[in-house]
């Protein structure tokens, strides 16, 4: 029995170490397939240690807790100060050792030095967009640093618990509002054409040498380690504060900070933050995501970019222009309260123009200050030599301290002088809706006659926000009408009322003259009073009140409007010619029985309503010449006109001289600014209109027609406005060429 015991042991020994002996071949031959390979890199953690240079940063790896997030698997990469960037942070701060610094600060500086996703130096040039890497177009990458919650305080005065703005006028849950460190390469400034000066205007005591960070450089690139790449830095870097929060931090932006917290902050509570931090931290305190209005070009808070692609914070950033306390104050009493006792009462989107004529949604570098723009649309007006006064690189985009106002296109051009001014608004409903963005262009000199409410609601017109329309209201009537004709007939008075004057032509209005305005009508001037068409047909003149210069030109106020003419040509050629001693009767004698014009409404055949004339009127004198000539019906040797003639032949001949008087679809003026050649509305056998050709300059104007033959305007006799239309009395006749 015993040595049946004995057998099985030692059978049962053999076969425990044939199955060991077999077992450890097996793992042998396991590891070296699938064991970690000796040349593999080891993680950051161990390298750094390695390199024997990285001791204070690994200690604040250690006391940020970060050992085994970078000691382990993972996609990093990480801008690593050395010891000699210690030693001058520890000098900077007054100390000798990380042991001086707590855990926060030294999560900190972990946090804002690792870069989420491996990045060797070649590819930290290129963008990471949807549609893959876009070479040299990124400046920036997004970190492990984060604010997350913070104290502040409402305008009320009330202290909460706060978050900022991930996106920008809005809230993501999920979003961390990562902080972006910037840094400075050759190939992103090669590409965007900037140079060193751009990144010494804002660290002037370093030195520029293709591959920087704030303040620092990069001293020695793509060490490899197996969860990504190091990045040597000279310089120890703390997070940047957001926009946001330096502006916060630096009282000489209080003002301007109050414009933002007083009308363009909110705080708002948010349920799924709330839940959040009381699951981080145990508190139940709600917490209010601090918001910036729609309409405010960028949320000051928002560490992200737009967001239209993920990592488009990779390749831009916001940029604000902040005014000192003493520059702001003055600007808001002399201009943005010129008409207005307080911020409080001026229309919101004023705050707004003002603010976003401080705000880029893009990266202003500084030698781009002239060919960026804000989120108005508009460059800079702010010059970087002598108005910037502070400049910083933060976590979100580019700031500038400045001892000037961004002079935006709005308040400092004409349109200012009634954007600004609450008796005009209506005047400004009608601007903003065709003509702004034509006179606020600062290049451009315009003179501009003001039409304030009270004018144009004496006059008929205004505004229904109820009907979300213009309306007219008939003089002396309760007879209303809205919609497209209101509109049509506001916008066609306010063109009336603008003049691109480049030599400032009304900049003195004490002599007399006659101009084009916007809309391509004419007024005229004399010893201060205006006159258009339709003025001129009520019998009255507008009355220049009072001027103001801006940028791009002048306002006159006026106190009453400069209404076009509703009488057809016609009837003005009436108006003119029916006296028998008024050098346009034979003219209108012609007209007024031919039967191509209607006694009745004015209306002549062919004369389109809406449609811009130049009339060239022959004196009387001139159109029995023209009897002679044959080229008119009447007595040959005496010039008699007849201005009825029967044959069918004799008619043509009226028509077709009519017609070859008016200047078809413009409108000319003795100034001398148009001349060339003009189609006339006589039309030749082939079907082609004849021409004529105009000679201008400034009281003389000539027309030359088919043969050569030369017709003077009469200027005192000239410059008649009608509907669309202006009346010259010339004093030859133009003859055309039926072939």
């Amino acid at each position: 029995m015993r040595k049946l015991i004995t057998v099985n042991v030692l059978v049962l020994f053999l076969i425990v170490t044939i199955t060991l002996i077999s077992s450890g071949c097996r793992k042998k031959a396991f590891d070296e397939f699938y064991g970690r390979p000796d040349s593999l890199a080891q993680p950051i953690y161990q390298v750094l240690k390695a390199k024997g240079k990285f001791t204070n940063l690994i200690a604040c790896i250690d006391k940020a807790g970060y050992k085994d997030i970078l000691g382990a698997a993972g996609y990093w990469t990480f801008f690593a100060p050395n010891d000699s960037a210690f030693q001058a942070f520890f000098k900077e701060r007054g100390i000798t050792s990380v042991d001086q610094l707590d855990s926060g600060t030294a999560q900190k500086i972990v946090t804002f030095a690792l870069v989420y996703n491996a990045f060797p130096k070649a590819r930290l040039n290129d963008y990471q967009s949807n549609a893959g890497w876009v070479t040299n177009n990124a400046f920036r990458r997004r970190t492990a640093n984060y604010t997350g919650f913070y104290d502040d305080t409402t305008l009320a005065g009330v202290k909460v618990k706060a978050i900022g703005s991930n996106r920008n006028n809005s809230f993501i849950v999920g979003d961390n509002n990562n902080k972006y460190l910037t840094y400075f390469m050759t190939g992103y400034f090669t590409a965007k054409n900037l140079t060193a000066t751009d990144f010494n205007y804002f660290y002037p005591n370093t030195t520029y040498t293709g591959f920087n960070i704030p303040g620092g450089a990069v001293v020695n690139s793509d060490i490899v380690a197996e969860n990504g790449y190091i990045h040597e830095t000279n310089k120890v870097l703390l997070p940047l504060q957001s926009i946001d929060q330096y502006l916060a931090a630096n009282s000489q932006y209080s003002e301007f900070k109050k414009i933002f917290d007083k009308y363009l902050v909110s705080f708002i509570l948010n349920t799924d933050a709330t839940n959040r931090y009381k699951l981080i931290t145990g508190n139940s305190d709600g917490v209010y995501v601090k918001t910036f209005a729609t309409g405010v070009g960028f949320s000051l808070n928002n560490e992200n970019f737009i967001k239209a692609q993920d990592n488009d914070g990779q390749s831009n950033c916001y940029t604000l222009f902040a005014p000192k306390n003493d520059v702001l104050l003055a600007y808001v009493k002399n201009v943005l309260l010129e008409n207005y006792t307080s911020l409080d009462v001026v229309p919101m989107q004023i705050i707004l123009d003002f603010v976003n004529s401080h705000i880029c949604q893009s990266a202003v570098w500084p030698s781009k200050f002239s060919v960026t723009n804000n989120a108005l649309g508009e460059p800079s007006t702010i010059n970087n030599s002598t108005d910037i006064a502070d400049k910083q690189i933060l976590s979100n985009g580019f700031f500038y301290g400045t001892n000037k106002v961004q002079e935006a296109n709005v308040f400092r051009t004409v349109y200012g002088r009634s954007y600004l001014d609450p008796n005009y608004l209506l005047m400004t409903r009608a601007l903003d809706a065709n003509y702004r963005y034509t006179v606020t262009i600062p290049s451009l000199k315009f003179t501009m006659i003001m039409m304030s409410d009270a004018v144009l609601r004496t006059r008929g017109y205004d505004y229904s926000s109820m009907l979300s329309a213009w309306t007219y209201t008939t003089p002396g009537t309760t007879t209303l009408t809205s919609g497209s004709a209101p509109y049509n007939a506001i916008q066609r008075t306010l063109a009336t009322h603008i003049v691109l004057t480049p030599n400032g032509e009304l900049d003195d209005l004490s002599g007399s003259g006659i101009i084009e305005t916007l809309g391509g009508e004419y007024i005229k001037w004399n010893a201060g009073k205006f006159t258009s068409a339709g003025s001129q047909d009520s019998s009255y003149t507008v009355n220049a009140s009072g001027t103001k210069t801006s940028y791009n030109g002048r306002v006159y106020y006026a106190n009453n409007l400069l209404t076009y003419s509703v009488k057809t040509i016609g009837a003005r050629i009436k108006e003119l010619g029916a006296s028998t001693s008024s050098q346009f009767n034979y003219f209108y004698q012609l007209l007024a029985s031919n039967s191509n014009y209607n006694a009745t409404t004015g209306d002549i055949i062919n004369v389109q309503v809406g449609t811009f004339y130049t009339l060239f009127i022959p004196t009387n004198a001139a159109i029995m010449q023209a009897v002679k000539d044959g080229v008119l019906p009447g007595n040959t040797t005496t010039g008699a006109p007849n201005f009825a003639p029967t044959a069918q032949s004799d008619i043509n001949l009226v028509n077709n001289f009519i017609y070859y008087h008016f200047l078809n679809k413009t409108t000319v003026v003795p100034d001398g600014k148009k001349a060339g050649t003009y189609e006339s509305l006589f039309k030749k056998a082939s079907g082609d209109a004849a021409q004529f050709i105009i000679s201008n300059a400034a009281n003389s104007m000539q027309v030359t027609d088919n043969y050569n033959r030369k017709a003077n305007v009469v200027v005192a006799s000239s410059n008649n406005l009608a509907d669309r239309c202006v009346i010259h009395l010339i004093d030859n006749y133009l003859k055309y060429n039926p072939n």
